[in-house]
């Protein structure tokens, strides 16, 4: 089964993937790695969100208003010009725990702290306008919505890796002895060999 983190990192296979990581100074095999570990963080954070009370309706309503019929050409195009609201993005998905996500994904892949943070920039707002076109697809209703993020929340958690263990360590710091930003760091090591 396909699922929607691992559509989209297709989807950004070639040029966008090559122009994000000219951006930030990566390599090709940094880039794609350091991408791998920020979609299913991005997409199993709006899963979680769009579980809670009226969460997918919320964003539902975003989509529709400030993401519906872009394509992500114009999408990645404003993202390189340093448009796109990729912060206020992040504000929305992950609220106080922003500056954690980054620092995670930075300790999960090596990337140092700005350069992780400019990437989850840089993809919020990729990851929102793939989804307003999955609502207008497929997810149309909140309901909808909530169903094909929730699964998709489960996919990540389920399949563990660098992704999952990223989201439960940046998301679920409750002291439920799941893996920690400790244990990323250890494992980002001996993913992506050296640090940035």
């Amino acid at each position: 089964m396909t699922t929607l983190t691992n559509d989209l990192m297709q989807q950004l296979q070639g040029e966008p993937m090559s122009g994000i990581g000219r951006q930030l100074g990566l390599t090709p095999q940094q880039t794609s790695g350091a991408i791998a570990a920020a979609l299913p963080l991005l997409m199993g954070a709006l899963g979680r969100n769009a579980s809670r009370d009226d969460g997918a309706q919320q964003l539902l309503g975003a989509l529709q208003r400030d993401h519906a019929g872009l394509d992500m050409g114009s999408v990645l195009g404003s993202v390189m010009g340093g448009g796109g609201d990729g912060n206020d993005i992040l504000g929305h998905i992950f609220g106080s725990r922003q500056q954690p996500a980054a620092q995670g994904l930075g300790a999960a892949t090596g990337l140092d702290g700005d350069r992780a943070g400019s990437l989850l920039k840089m993809l919020a707002p990729l990851v929102m306008a793939y989804l307003a076109r999955q609502a207008s697809t497929k997810a149309g209703s909140p309901q909808a919505l909530g169903g094909l993020l929730g699964q998709e929340h489960q996919e990540i958690r389920q399949q563990g890796g660098i992704g999952g263990g990223l989201l439960g360590a940046v998301l679920d710091q409750d002291g439920d002895g799941q893996l920690g930003l400790s244990d990323l760091m250890k494992l980002g090591g001996s993913i992506f060999g050296n640090r940035t």
